[in-house]
């Protein structure tokens, strides 16, 4: 048998169940992109023995290469036990998870279509006070219940999804899948590492490896802040730490050790000191340096290469089974209620229950979603991708009525440096599955770069009518000049007149003029919320009044105007030169980025975040983006932008012109609308479904050289081949490109009656 292909048993420290490690023969490593991709399964026994006879059944599937093929699998099926069986061929086929469809299955949505409800979004940047304001209208207590957490820095990293209704508290909780939790804890180690080589103290090694560096994953949630510092020192981004009351602990989270978590983080923090030595020096040694200039490219061959040689080492991979193996038995909690589903290979995929005690349920839930600094170590906050809860929630301010809402929240829009920034891929698909979308901003410091992102994603998607915007903070707003509320408002909006005039040169009139409408209509401000409002001040009074009405408005959102009978037609000339302006737009965002060309605003990525992307962009079914790096959401949004200038221009109608602005707003919305999904679509497939072996080549790049030669990959070889600026000289690549976008010009005029000549 070839010696790298040879399972071995394996048992975590604390755990009583045995895993089996082998590399797989057939399975592509993204690291390297050859095939030997290391695998680690549970078996699901306890018992030495059953453990040594799967073991030894996967060791003859290893050793015999017929098995190492998808086809194979039914053979394999009649001579292996289906554990073994099941071990071995996951993976060879990307597997999709609809972990929105999971929830859906154990919860359902309310569709508008078929009842009374209205689907709304909230929408707005870290710490405007969305997830705030979603506490007010399901009626949670911002003291006593904390439901869904709150903080001023990033929070909410999973999608929330609440349904008002009769019934039980029910809740339906889907997690991330293994992989990929295990790739975010294989970044954590290899940044400890690097950190730990560099000479920094045990305190933040710890950091390194238990928060991951765009602090989206902080698995000291699940794991603890370590023997170094106490749990509740670490509270400074989690306003719901306010009080550090006893915390009513159930039996099952009393049963956590976290003494046990600690000596085995204070284990892994060794081991991550033993290996930065082992492999720092030796590969230190091997690069050399020989003057200062020298060093800087020394440094950056140093990350990368030692990262890599990480990924092969079995002292590596032996620290993260560690912390994966101490992070499932976090799960053990959910023993006690509910029900928990796991895959076939035993790694937990959704969590359902329903109890009819209100306070039993939001402690319960909360797990799922807390960020309260004394539960570090007891919560499950960061392995979940998805809260759906439903039950009788009400706003105590209502006057005892009931809203028919589906309620969804998500991550905040983020501090990005440029309104140009594009809004992520999966957003976008939530944002075309609602009624409304709630767009929540600080009235303090009212329309920077993130909300005014989010507003012409709306009206370039074609759904303006269903924007509405909250300002919070409003009791914060004073000034000598602002006697009243009225003043106050008026200042806000103020503020909205140079955004507006701006994006009117850039999307055309009628965006323009769709957000007038909406700041006149659909606009609502808001104070004091982070309070209970059961017995209102007379600000929190007429913020009530608000909140009153924009209930009103939800329930009126999704009414529709009778059609226009006018149809706009277009001319296919003007579809190249719109063409053209958003491969430009494209080229000036990106090729600055990689370094390969300057434009003023702009600053060159650093190497790590570029190979970052091409580690997400060359893995099947994986993300499509890397922190704020979106080229399938850039791309996107440009040929949107253009397209829906374009829109605004028909050379003429048919049969007549329609004389009212508002029903050529209305046409242009609705095939601005069509035109949404098709182009995500084409965005996707162009930058990466048909350059999959690109991002690959990119990835594996490696030496001295290599970040250039990477940028120029993604450069030259994918995203100018996915957007090619249109020229007097013909190309495979740029005809391609036109032909794309007029095939779905033209099929959505013709599914709305508009024509493209």
């Amino acid at each position: 048998m070839d010696k790298r292909f040879v399972a071995s048993l394996s048992r975590s420290q604390g755990r009583s169940a045995w895993a089996v490690i082998f590399r797989h023969p057939a399975r592509i490593d993204p690291n390297t992109g050859k095939t030997g991709l290391r695998v680690r399964q549970g078996l699901g026994t306890e018992n030495e023995s059953d453990a040594a006879n799967l073991r030894d059944q996967l060791n003859q599937l290893l050793a015999d290469d017929f098995f190492w093929n998808l086809s194979a699998k039914s053979e394999a099926e009649t001579r292996f036990l289906p554990r073994v069986v099941e071990i071995f061929f996951h993976g060879m086929t990307p597997e999709e998870n609809d972990f929105g469809l999971i929830r859906e299955s154990i919860i359902e949505l309310p569709r508008s279509k078929d009842s009374d409800y209205r689907r709304a979004l909230l929408l707005g940047t870290t710490g405007a006070g969305k997830t705030t304001l979603l506490r007010q209208l399901i009626g949670t207590d911002p003291k006593s219940e904390k439901f869904p957490s709150t903080s001023t820095a990033k929070t909410t990293v999973h999608e929330t999804e609440v349904i008002l209704d009769r019934g039980p508290f029910r809740a339906a909780v889907t997690f991330f899948p293994v992989d990929e939790v295990r790739e975010h804890i294989n970044e954590c180690v290899s940044e400890a590492i690097l950190s730990a080589y560099r000479g920094d103290g045990d305190p933040e090694v710890l950091r390194k490896l238990l928060v991951h560096v765009n602090q989206r994953f902080r698995f000291n949630y699940v794991l603890g802040n370590g023997p170094q510092v106490p749990s509740h020192d670490d509270d400074e981004d989690t306003d719901d730490n306010d009080t550090l009351e006893v915390l009513d602990r159930s039996a099952a989270e009393q049963a956590i050790d976290l003494d046990a978590t600690n000596v085995l983080l204070s284990k892994c923090v060794s081991a991550v000191r033993a290996t930065a030595k082992r492999h720092g020096d030796k590969l230190k040694t091997e690069l050399g340096a020989t003057d200062e200039k020298d060093q800087r490219v020394i440094d950056e061959l140093f990350e990368e290469e030692l990262d890599r040689r990480l990924r092969e080492d079995d002292e590596f991979h032996q620290i993260t089974d560690d912390l994966m193996g101490e992070i499932e038995l976090r799960f053990s909690m959910l023993d006690e209620a509910g029900t928990l589903r796991r895959n076939k290979q035993g790694w937990p995929q959704s969590w359902s229950w329903q109890t009819d005690d209100r306070a039993a349920f939001i402690k319960t839930v909360t797990r799922f979603s807390g960020n309260h600094a004394q539960r570090f170590g007891r919560l499950l906050t960061p392995l979940v991708n998805g809260v759906r809860v439903a039950g009788p929630f009400m706003p105590q301010w209502n006057e005892g009525q009931q809203p028919k809402l589906v309620l969804l929240d998500g991550e905040g829009l983020g501090h990005t440096p440029k309104s140009a920034a594009a809004i992520s891929s999966s957003l976008i698909k939530r944002i075309d599955s609602v009624d409304a979308v709630v767009l929540v901003d600080d009235a303090t410091i009212p329309m920077q770069a993130a909300p005014v992102a989010a507003m012409k994603e709306m009206i370039t998607s074609g759904g303006a009518a269903k924007l509405l915007l909250v300002f919070t903070h409003f009791d914060e707003v004073k000034g000598d000049n602002l006697p009243n509320a009225a003043a106050k408002e008026q200042h806000v909006l103020a503020s909205a007149e140079n955004v507006l005039a701006s994006i009117g040169e850039e999307l055309g009139p009628f965006a323009e003029r769709a957000l007038r409408g909406r700041l006149k209509d659909g606009c609502f401000f808001i104070g004091g919320i982070d309070k209970s409002l059961e017995a209102p001040t007379k600000s929190q009074k007429r913020t009530i009044v608000q909140l009153q009405t924009l209930l009103g408005a939800l329930d009126k959102i999704v009414e529709r105007p009778a059609p226009i009978q006018s149809a706009p037609i277009y001319e296919r000339m003007n579809l190249v030169l719109a063409a053209k302006s958003a491969a430009e737009g494209f080229h000036d965002a990106w090729w600055p980025r990689l370094g390969l060309g300057v434009n003023p605003g702009a600053t060159k990525e650093h190497w790590k975040r570029v190979w970052a992307l091409s580690r997400r962009l060359c893995t099947p079914g994986g993300a499509d983006e890397y922190d704020s790096l979106k080229p399938v959401a850039d791309l996107r949004q440009q040929l949107k932008t253009r397209l829906y200038v374009l829109l605004q221009n028909p050379v003429r109608w048919n049969p007549v012109e329609p004389t009212d602005d508002a029903h050529k707003q209305q046409v242009f919305d609705e095939l601005a609308e069509a035109l949404s999904d098709k182009i995500q679509d084409l965005a996707t497939r162009r930058v990466r479904a048909e350059r999959m072996p690109e991002w690959q080549n990119a990835f594996n790049q490696s030496g001295r050289g290599s970040s250039y030669i990477r940028a120029s990959i993604i450069g030259e070889r994918i995203l100018d081949r996915a957007a090619p600026v249109p020229d007097v000289v013909p190309s495979l690549d740029r005809n391609s490109f036109l032909h794309d976008i007029a095939a779905v010009v033209e099929n959505v005029c013709r599914e709305k009656g508009a024509s493209l000549n």
